[in-house]
């Protein structure tokens, strides 16, 4: 999958809930179209949404209606990056702590 990542940030998603990974990435697509995305992107396995953030921008959120992706065929690649990717994960949830460069 080629995805170039613009930015990761953790979001603790308020007192008690679960946090996740926000994304953002451009996907060159087989056809050689270029579509920026945003993804969350939870810790649990099978916990990943993507969007087309042009398709976010007109409002669009519809399921089937031209911002329906498969988290599943992207969350490998982003799981990869997150590993890779400083992030500053704050809390007692959050080791190990890292600052962004």
């Amino acid at each position: 999958m080629n995805l170039k990542i613009k930015d990761i940030s953790y979001h603790r998603n308020g007192i008690c809930g679960k946090g996740f990974y926000a994304i953002l990435f451009d996907w060159e697509e087989d056809k050689g179209k270029s579509r920026s995305m945003v993804a969350s992107v939870f810790d649990g396995e099978g916990q990943c949404a993507v969007y087309d953030l042009a398709e976010l921008l007109k409002g669009n959120i519809t399921f089937a209606c031209g911002n329906s992706w498969r988290g599943d065929h992207f969350e490998g690649a982003l799981r990869e990056a997150i590993e890779k990717h400083p992030t500053n994960r704050i809390g007692p949830f959050a080791l190990p702590f890292v600052v962004k460069p």
